[in-house]
């Protein structure tokens, strides 16, 4: 399962989230949603106006969501 974590420079919850999927060891993409306007465009589809975003599958969120990134990295290692 594809991970993407959509960031802002600067975000404590966005780098709160970061050093959770690296601690799970879930391999994921970032995006800056500052530098490319075409995923901030497709987040705030989603009803997102605040980072991070993550989209794991067809699941999302937005925030910092500790058992959503643990459930996305079981899933991704077929844990879950």
């Amino acid at each position: 399962m594809e991970i993407k974590v959509y960031t802002r420079p600067n975000c404590q919850p966005c780098k709160a989230t970061k050093k959770k999927l690296d601690q799970l060891g879930a391999v994921y993409t970032l995006v800056d949603v500052t530098e490319d306007a075409e995923a901030r465009d497709a987040i705030r589809a989603l009803g997102y106006k605040q980072a991070p975003v993550v989209v794991a599958g067809d699941q999302h969120w937005s925030g910092f969501s500790p058992d959503n990134l643990k459930w996305a990295a079981a899933v991704q290692k077929g844990v879950a």
